[in-house]
């Protein structure tokens, strides 16, 4: 791939300001001068461009199951082909993926793949959609764009693993172009996502509003971290707000933290708070909440609300339907929360 000025993908969302571009992707609204990069460090202010300069590198390309997103409520049981990128518009110091998310540019760990390709690329591979996943998708905004609107195009579905750090302009410019969602609310509090993650807490809020608003399905996920984010407190605020403002049958997941990257010295989530998670969620009166990254066995079951039948049973990363009938419940018939 040619790496000159003229072949590189125009960014959009950004205008120029003096001697400097200003971004408008994400909140950060970085101000870039000439020959720099924003934070997500895959941005650049060439001769008063805005640049996407890594604009179709996949870092990052697998076959999952779509429970491993995790969607629990999107199409259960079907695997789908995902991509990653490089880079990411926060810092967190729990990063999984810190490998790819963590980095600059090195074309050393990408290949290029053209938005024209990846349709076909997920038919060869038996997958009925695209997930753009493992690093932050908002930073890919151009890439992810082009490639889920061809996807959507040959009746393929899209789905983004998303840390919602973006503007509402272009979230909004995802209407119809992206199918679901799981965005990560990281924790509860500014001084979180100020200290851990290098974000803020309130756009990530109102874009999970907004998604959920021009038609996308949301899941949520909260990863439950050891005197950062487990406080019954910013727990309880945190499952009032999904049902006051997402409604109560959006589905919550929450993760148990294992050590990583940054926060090696951190132990992992005791049971006993993510069992402390699971009551409040559901004496919120909200319809699923779910625990992840343990065994449990009910913790990632879907049950009917209204009587408590099982409707979909998982193990693992695999789901099995089994108390469904024409989408609803075969035993009361309320229609279930569930993209089939």
């Amino acid at each position: 791939m040619s790496t000159s000025a003229a072949d590189l993908k125009e960014a959009l969302f950004w205008e120029r300001e003096k001697d400097a571009v200003r971004c408008q992707l994400c909140p950060h609204s970085c101000l870039i001068k000439d020959g720099k990069v924003g934070i997500c460090r895959v941005r650049q202010n060439v001769g008063g461009a805005l640049k996407a300069i890594s604009y179709g590198l996949v870092s990052s390309m697998h076959l999952d199951p779509l429970e491993k997103k995790p969607l629990f409520h999107f199409r259960p049981g079907e695997p789908v082909l995902s991509f990653g990128g490089l880079s990411c518009n926060l810092r967190c110091q729990h990063c999984q993926n810190f490998t790819i998310a963590q980095v600059g540019l090195d074309r050393g760990l990408s290949q290029y793949v053209p938005p024209e390709e990846v349709p076909d690329m997920c038919l060869r591979a038996n997958s009925n959609g695209v997930a753009w996943t493992y690093n932050e998708p908002t930073i890919w905004y151009e890439y992810l764009l082009e490639s889920s609107r061809l996807c959507k195009e040959r009746g393929l579905f899209t789905v983004s693993v998303t840390n919602g750090f973006i503007q509402e302009e272009p979230l909004r410019s995802l209407k119809g172009v992206i199918d679901a969602m799981n965005i990560d609310v990281k924790g509860f509090t500014e001084d979180f996502y100020g200290e851990v993650c290098k974000g803020r807490l309130a756009p990530v809020l109102r874009a999970c509003e907004v998604a959920r608003e021009v038609g996308i399905h949301v899941e949520l996920t909260y990863l439950i971290i050891p005197g950062k984010n487990d406080r019954q407190q910013e727990i309880a605020d945190f499952c009032q707000w999904v049902r006051d403002r997402m409604g109560t049958q959006t589905p919550v997941h929450f993760s148990r933290f294992h050590p990583d990257f940054k926060m090696e010295d951190v132990p992992p989530t005791p049971r006993s708070t993510m069992e402390l998670a699971l009551n409040e969620g559901k004496g919120h009166g909200l319809d699923y909440v779910y625990v992840g990254n343990m065994a449990t066995e009910r913790g990632e079951n879907t049950y009917c609300p209204k009587c408590g039948s099982l409707l979909v049973r998982r193990t693992g990363f695999s789901a099995e339907v089994l108390g469904v009938k024409d989408r609803a419940c075969s035993k009361c018939g309320r229609v279930t929360d569930i993209i089939w």
